[in-house]
């Protein structure tokens, strides 16, 4: 049985799940060096992904396409050869709390030459099936609760096992977004005109608040307007709840509670400002999930964490230090990255149930080198020979095999250096063009990690907070960050993924077991889609691609 999922809206993606193993997941912003979030607007691309895989949309047994914006159903406009055609789905939210798992049947989907029937799920369900399926908690067949916190939906919790999900409840009343807006009032991204939903805000300001501190008072400001504006039977707070199937009016709400908010708040630093507000959040999520849990028979102490809120690592950290839950899961795609694949788990999850889905995280696009530019030499090149380079403190970008699937670098489209130098991530931030107070990530070699950092524990997505000791904090100053955290990735050195024995050899050559790792990537693009892109760039001198280094010869 082969099962073709399509994420048509933002974070566009094509997966494809054979018996029950994912064979390729290709995100729209891997491609062509295309910008992030990008949707898919003609079917043509998913004919083109399948034929780059050898397949024809004959070959497919089902097409799932993950539901959108609507109450009753959503609507895709897209084009095929040319002409526009409209295809509906099901809505964002499941109508039906007792029947998460509703499917919508449709045709017309056009796809070389030919329509083929579809089916559609809710897209909630489709993170609840994503996370879910490719956890650990599948493959035993024990059940989990799922908490989902997208954009702009409340916080949601559910309750999953291998025969079916249900829904519990939704936490409080905040729309994920409401970080993201925080950050369009106070701190460097504050805005005059706020209008639309900004999806590169949230990631910047869980840096950004390293450099405040939490203040009582400002967090309880924040409690008094949240009672208030949302989540107490005051007039603003019910017709707020009333419009939770309004994008519009919960985003002007938002802002009107951060205008009120920035009224009380004159004195107050920004920066404290938001890490206040952070700290406020985290505290509401823990407070509300314990709720949520003791008028719940609870029946398991697993949770799998997904929505696009599911990408703070912070929040991350916070319920799994709870005590709540005995092991947290979250996948490298908890965010619509992962909506393709999540739309052919439903399809799995209609006819078996919730059955464990066989998973790579290098499950996307295949490398090529693409044509050397001008200006570039190519050699040979082996992972010994190229811990030597980086132990040089030369910078390199590192690409290998299939890219990873979500968006962080997990050592397939990565830019690698030493982190001994204290001046290593200013380089770095400065050659992403990214703000000072920018963290760089370490990747480290799994067995050595706690030794590093606190907890240390296997993070190989890295999805949670890590805090590094203090007797190795001036050993790799450039993977610190101001509060003195890390977002760790860990690699087991006995991987057969190349960055495995890199690791290893740079290991044996200096000690050290880790290296700086950040995305390989232009400034608002998904990753380099091949060698050449990386060289063009031609902000890193030294480009590796399966086993050949390039490097920038110019002026030389």
């Amino acid at each position: 049985m082969r099962i073709c999922g399509i994420k048509l809206t933002h974070d566009g993606a094509i997966a494809v799940v054979e018996d029950g193993r994912l064979i390729f997941c290709i995100e729209q912003e891997k491609l062509n060096n295309n910008p992030r979030y990008q949707s898919i607007d003609r079917l043509e691309t998913i004919t083109a992904a399948l034929a780059e895989h050898g397949l024809d949309p004959r070959d497919i047994d089902r097409f799932v396409i993950d539901g959108w914006d609507g109450e009753i159903e959503s609507e895709f406009q897209v084009v095929s050869e040319g002409a526009p055609v409209t295809l509906h789905g099901a809505p964002y939210v499941e109508r039906d709390a007792n029947g998460p798992l509703t499917a919508y049947h449709s045709s017309g989907l056009m796809l070389g030459g030919g329509a083929f029937p579809y089916e559609s799920y809710p897209h909630v369900i489709g993170h609840v099936a994503s996370a879910y399926c490719t956890s650990s908690f599948a493959k035993a067949k024990q059940p989990a609760f799922c908490l989902i916190w997208d954009g702009f939906i409340f916080p949601r919790l559910y309750y999953v096992e291998p025969s079916g999900v249900r829904f519990v409840r939704c936490l409080f009343p905040i729309i994920g977004h409401a970080y993201a807006a925080a950050g369009q009032h106070f701190g460097p991204y504050r805005q005059e005109v706020r209008t639309g939903w900004n999806l590169d805000i949230a990631g910047k300001l869980m840096a950004y608040i390293a450099l405040g501190a939490v203040h009582e008072n400002i967090v309880s400001v924040f409690q008094e307007l949240y009672n208030e504006h949302f989540a107490g039977d005051t007039k603003i707070g019910l017709e707020y709840r009333s419009s939770s199937r309004c994008e519009d009016a919960l985003l002007a709400a938002v802002h009107v509670f951060f205008d009120v908010s920035a009224s009380r708040l004159v004195a107050e630093r920004p920066e404290d400002i938001l890490a206040s507000f952070h700290a406020f959040l985290e505290r509401l999520l823990v407070r509300e999930m314990t709720i949520a849990l003791r008028q719940s028979v609870p029946g398991t102490r697993n949770l799998c964490i997904a929505g696009g809120c599911g990408l703070n690592i912070k929040w991350n950290s916070a319920l799994r230090a709870s005590g709540l839950f005995d092991t947290v899961w979250v996948p490298p795609f908890p965010n619509d990255s992962g909506s393709a694949i999540g739309a052919a788990c439903c399809a799995l999850a209609a006819d078996k149930g919730f059955v464990h889905l066989d998973w790579s995280v290098y499950s996307g696009p295949n490398m090529n080198h693409g044509s050397v530019p001008p200006g570039w030499h190519a050699a040979p090149c082996s992972l010994k020979e190229l811990a030597n380079v980086l132990a040089d403190d030369k910078p390199v970008v590192f690409l290998s095999g299939r890219a990873e699937l979500g968006p962080r670098a997990l050592g397939g489209r990565s830019i690698l250096a030493a982190a001994t130098s204290p001046q290593m991530k200013n380089h770095l931030n400065n050659v992403k063009g990214r703000e000072h107070f920018r963290p760089v990530a370490p990747i480290c070699l799994e067995d050595r990690a706690h030794e590093i950092f606190e907890p240390g524990t296997p993070d190989p997505y890295m999805l949670f907070d890590h805090r590094t000791r203090l007797e190795w904090k001036e050993k790799i100053p450039a993977i610190v960050h101001l509060d003195g955290t890390a977002r760790l990735q860990t690699v087991s050195r006995k991987s057969d993924h190349p960055i495995a024995e890199l690791l290893v050899e740079y290991e044996q050559l200096t000690g050290i077991p880790l290296l700086c790792n950040t995305s390989a990537n232009l400034n608002g693009r998904g990753f380099f889609p091949d060698a050449a892109a990386a060289c063009e760039w031609g902000r890193v001198d030294h480009v590796w691609c399966n086993g050949l280094l390039l490097t920038n010869v110019k002026g030389t």
